[in-house]
């Protein structure tokens, strides 16, 4: 896993944690993935093949995530411990700059009246 200046892990990409949350409770083939991944984000993120094969690359290099062959044929990928811990860092990089925007007078969430 890369590391930032303050040994943190590195920020992930939009479609790298994406796909990690995709694999976070079960394991899937490729079509799965890019459904998956634009069912979470409501539509709003579509990965092309060449891109998520780029990263399901990427990802089993780092051991991120691993791979079988399923009895029908295709390729199948699963989180392993460490893509899970990648998905997690992520997850609370992200919730503490969504807090510091919050904190913001611009962000701040109101009140109800």
């Amino acid at each position: 896993m890369a590391r930032d200046r303050q040994d943190r892990p590195a920020p992930l990409t939009s479609a790298v944690f994406h796909v990690l949350v995709a694999l976070a409770d079960e394991e899937r083939h490729g079509y799965a993935l890019l459904k998956a991944v634009e069912a979470q984000t409501d539509g709003t993120v579509r990965l092309s093949t060449g891109t998520l094969y780029g990263i399901i690359n990427r990802l089993l290099a780092d051991g991120a995530i691993a791979d079988r062959t399923a009895r029908d044929g295709k390729r199948v990928y699963r989180l392993t411990p460490l893509g899970r811990e990648m998905a997690r860092a992520e997850a609370d990089r992200l919730e503490a700059v969504v807090a510091a925007a919050r904190a913001t007078r611009a962000l701040a969430r109101r009140s109800p009246a």
